[in-house]
């Protein structure tokens, strides 16, 4: 497939999975769990609700941003079905591998900030679990076989879950 003929697929792949699976995860399950009815406001919850809605904000953009780079400079999407063809250590991805699941993780912490809501806390909790799980299990073994060295020594320079300082 021609190169702007590819990007144009692999733009469309990015989009349709940024609609499924954000969509899923920061939409359809936190409204099944919440009706998206705010619970009871305690005192002072002025704040945490923009704290809440600075988390949505910044998780929002970095989810974004990293889908485009995945199809920008990795040439390939976040869907583990169409893969990038390039390892992707640019922009978040030198502070930290796992933007993506970050950021998922920080809207959910967001949602429950701003709807008051506990069980969006534990939602947070467990999808954090998938995402460490998954990547433990699944997605690192696979950049290791895909990538080699090259994610060996990202590896070494950029922490899992935690901003690291940029490297280069």
């Amino acid at each position: 497939m021609e190169g702007s003929a590819k990007t144009a697929v692999v733009t469309l792949g990015a989009a349709l999975f940024f609609v499924v699976a954000p969509g899923m995860l920061l939409g359809v399950i936190p409204y099944l769990l919440t009706g998206w009815q705010a619970g009871r406001h305690p005192a002072g919850a002025l704040a945490a609700r923009i704290v809440g809605a600075l988390l949505i904000a910044a998780g929002l953009a970095s989810v974004i941003e990293s889908f485009a780079r995945f199809v920008v400079r990795g040439r390939g999407t976040p869907a583990p079905v169409a893969p990038p063809d390039q390892l992707v250590v640019s922009g978040q991805y030198r502070v930290v591998r796992n933007p993506i699941y970050v950021a998922l993780v920080a809207v959910v912490i967001g949602q429950a900030l701003v709807l008051s809501r506990v069980i969006l806390i534990l939602y947070a909790m467990a999808l954090w679990g998938f995402f460490h799980a998954w990547v433990l299990g699944i997605e690192e073994p696979d950049l290791r076989r895909r990538f080699g060295a090259s994610y060996e020594a990202y590896c070494s320079r950029v922490w899992r879950w935690l901003p690291t300082r940029p490297s280069e």
